[in-house]
């Protein structure tokens, strides 16, 4: 489900006659527009990333909007300065430096792909704007001017690979996106394949706009493995899906995936493509706890088009909010004070359950959850209480290293 620009522009205080030249702003009225504080937002709401950006983007404007209601931060309203990135690398960079240089934006949450959070980063460490990636990733990134508030391969591709071995068998054949996350992503799975007494028999990436996944099925067919992992990314790779269940292979071989459902798969897809693939996030629209119901419920009564609330959506409220809390706790908008007191256990009790920032890899100690799909939705099968961002903890310490802006990936 793509985005609708001109309901986006009648929530928006100005609109824009062109999507590259200018942004759309957020304003709550409530507490007039005098020396906001500026958070910039660089999200995916067209091209094949948006189903995945819009809710990000309505996330963001609910944290926003709930922080001015409760007369802002520090005495001053919050103004979103928002761009449509458009699935577009090139647009997510010069749209970094715009927000960093020309509208001098004191916070920016945004990025959805690695490659766009790989993009901007630089730029917000160059100009020294803080940083927020609200996105389940491939982990590693350590830098004291960054927060990771998604979560890391050590908080689900490690209760995900487990599960899956032990409903299939030990032969793993993965396929992921051809570009960072899922390069570092199929390492992680490897990783864990192996750790659980298992093996890889290949493992294939596809660029973003592959559509055409015959000849893999192909292959796998006569690999015959016992599983199958994805890492596929953005609405083009959904078509593997629907191409392995039209060669007549859905429930033959089973699959776990890091990434299905992020673009609203289950229910875009029939329920015979989707039924049964495994899915392990730090949060489901399912989740039926009052945090969660009310979170996905604000958001569908602002927002009738939204498509499926998924851990992208979660994240980027809970960042927000984790962000105002520094913020508060600093009484200074000044990055390194607002920094320094996110370091101090800050955390925030969201959809998601209770999310604390580590001080140590700036990544969130959270709840992790496994799930299936059922009739087009997720079944919540398995939670995982405060799990640790393990992942980057063995080798990112910005207590002993605070200069420290590597993304460090695992060898095998």
């Amino acid at each position: 489900m793509t985005f609708s620009r001109r309901r986006f522009l009648q929530h928006s205080a100005i609109a824009t006659t062109a999507l590259i030249a200018a942004p759309a702003v957020f304003r709550s009225g409530a507490l007039g527009a005098e020396n906001p504080i500026v958070v910039g937002s660089l999200h995916d709401q067209s091209g094949p990333i948006a189903a995945s950006g819009t809710p990000m983007v309505y996330a963001l404007q609910l944290a926003v909007d709930e922080i001015n209601a409760g007369g802002g931060l520090i005495g001053r309203p919050l103004k979103v300065i928002h761009y449509d990135t458009q699935s577009n690398i090139q647009m997510y960079s010069q749209f970094a430096q715009q927000l960093a240089v020309k509208d001098k934006v004191d916070v920016v949450h945004g990025g959805i792909t690695s490659a766009s959070r790989e993009a901007v980063r630089p730029t917000f460490d160059r100009f020294k704007v803080l940083y927020f990636y609200n996105v389940l990733y491939e982990g590693g990134v350590c830098d004291r001017n960054t927060f990771c508030t998604g979560t890391t391969p050590a908080q689900t591709v490690e209760k995900l690979v487990p599960a899956a071995m032990k409903k299939a068998g030990k032969k793993a054949y993965i396929i992921a996106a051809d570009y960072n996350y899922g390069q570092i992503t199929a390492k992680w799975m490897t990783k864990y394949v192996k750790d659980n007494g298992g093996e890889v028999l290949s493992t294939d990436f596809f660029p973003l706009d592959v559509t055409n996944f015959g000849p893999t099925i192909s292959k796998i067919q006569a690999a015959k493995p016992d599983l199958i992992l994805s890492a596929l990314v953005g609405g083009n790779h959904t078509a593997f899906y629907r191409q392995w269940t039209s060669a007549g292979m859905k429930g033959k071989i089973p699959i776990a995936s890091t990434t299905f459902g992020l673009v609203n798969e289950p229910t875009t897809l029939d329920a015979a493509e989707s039924d049964s693939i495994l899915g392990a996030y730090g949060y489901f629209e399912e989740l039926t706890t009052p945090a969660s119901k009310s979170f996905v419920e604000k958001i569908k009564k602002a927002h009738s088009d939204t498509p499926y609330i998924s851990e992208l959506a979660a994240c980027t409220y809970e960042g927000v909010m984790l962000w105002a809390g520094g913020v508060r706790k600093a009484g200074s908008i000044d990055r390194m004070k607002v920094i320094a007191a996110l370091e101090d256990s800050i955390s925030f009790d969201g959809p998601s359950g209770k999310v604390t920032l580590d001080k140590a890899t700036h990544h969130t100690i959270r709840n992790a959850f496994l799930a299936d799909v059922k009739d087009r939705k997720w079944s919540v099968l398995e939670s995982f209480p405060d799990v640790k961002p393990a992942d980057t903890a063995s080798v990112c310490d910005l207590v002993k290293n605070p200069n420290d802006t590597k993304q460090y990936i695992i060898s095998l």
